[in-house]
């Protein structure tokens, strides 16, 4: 489902991580400090998980079309707002809207994937919509590489994309209503299963919003050039598509051990970056870790719900990543802060700190997941 994917690689990898890619443009055209990048981050990851339980509860109720729509008109209201700013309010105002779009797309998508392909292909099929973070990555990135100071005209650009991708995805779709009974739902889902997880889907995000906040000022102030940094967003969210092959992982590994390993690598592309981000060799190979880590973080979690609540799996799904993008929020707000008061790298060390922790919260091991209860597979 081509249009599935795009929605998702301009909704997360555009108009939602686009933030953190521009901001060494946004600190030298507007003036914005670190802090204040920090807590526009959280802002917006905090904006993306009310949009997501409005998507969530759209779909519930049989309008998931109404949520796709939804998600694709904020995310390119937001980016115009954006194109326009001219001072720090009014960025801010343009993050948060065009940020929260994605919160509405991975319900909307997942309604979608499930009604338009066969029963046998959905897994597959949305491991492959899960990937176009990395596909929006990567394209940023090579906007950046070429167009590095025309932020206004690129951000004009990912409006006009949201609104053509989500046409795309709405005309591709066959909009079904959901098998379980609107009335009731998340019928089937207990909370209480999910402590575990939603506590590591808490921490990953904290750890994660490290490098998809501050990377690529980092790497700015560090002496690299903005050509530099777009290669390496382009590097990052080609590594990203790798995390992609989770589901597969899990199978083979077990849930535990390949969350333990998605979590160490996602830590030690952290704490690489942080260690020498002038280099473009070392920076590569840990914008690479971090891209194949993080992406393959989302999709074991993804996993995680489908077997713990395999009747509410959607429902399941988006509660634990509503929990990873709060930490997202909580993890760029504490991290701006650190990088205000005591430099650029130290953030990116505490964020690895944080991720090491999210390691420990792993699932308890108890075999591999069967094939077929992966449950609804979704990114963020």
């Amino acid at each position: 489902m081509v249009g599935g994917l795009l929605v998702i690689a301009v909704t997360y990898g555009l108009t939602r991580y686009g933030f953190g890619l521009y901001l060494p443009q946004f600190r030298t055209d507007l003036g914005l400090t670190s802090g204040t990048a920090g807590s526009i981050a959280a802002g917006g990851c905090l904006a993306y998980c009310a949009a997501a339980v409005v998507g969530l509860h759209l779909v519930d109720r049989g309008r998931a079309r109404r949520a796709l729509w939804s998600a694709g008109t904020t995310a390119a209201v937001g980016a115009l707002v954006v194109a326009a700013a001219q001072g720090t309010p009014v960025l801010a105002v343009g993050a948060l809207v065009a940020g929260s779009g994605a919160g509405a797309a991975s319900p909307a998508l997942v309604a979608a994937v499930a009604g338009t392909v066969p029963r046998s292909a959905e897994p597959r099929s949305q491991t492959v919509v899960n990937s176009g973070t990395g596909a929006g990555v990567v394209a940023g990135g090579l906007v950046v590489l070429a167009w590095p100071a025309e932020w206004r005209w690129a951000w004009l650009g990912f409006a006009g994309a949201a609104l053509l991708v989500t046409w795309w995805a709405d005309r591709s779709a066959c909009w079904c209503p959901p098998p379980a009974d609107p009335g009731r739902p998340g019928s089937g889902l207990r909370p209480s299963r999910l402590v575990r997880p939603l506590t590591a889907g808490l921490l990953a995000g904290a750890g994660g919003a490290g490098v998809w906040t501050f990377g690529p000022d980092v790497t700015a102030r560090s002496g690299l050039s903005p050509q530099a940094t777009g290669l390496l967003w382009c590097l990052l969210g080609a590594a990203a598509l790798l995390g992609g092959l989770s589901g597969s992982v899990v199978r083979r590994a077990g849930l535990a051990a390949t969350w333990r390993i998605s979590a160490a690598t996602t830590a030690v592309g952290t704490v690489l970056l942080a260690w020498e981000p002038g280099s473009i060799v070392v920076a590569a190979g840990a914008v690479a870790l971090f891209g194949s880590g993080f992406v393959a973080l989302s999709g074991v979690l993804i996993v995680w719900a489908g077997r713990l609540a395999p009747e509410a799996s959607a429902q399941a799904t988006a509660l634990l990543f509503i929990a990873l993008t709060v930490g997202q929020a909580a993890g760029a707000a504490l991290l701006g802060a650190f990088a205000d008061a005591a430099g650029a790298p130290v953030p990116l060390v505490a964020a690895a700190g944080l991720l090491s922790a999210a390691a420990l919260a792993a699932p308890r091991a108890r075999g591999r997941t069967p094939a077929g209860r992966s449950g609804r597979r979704r990114h963020r």
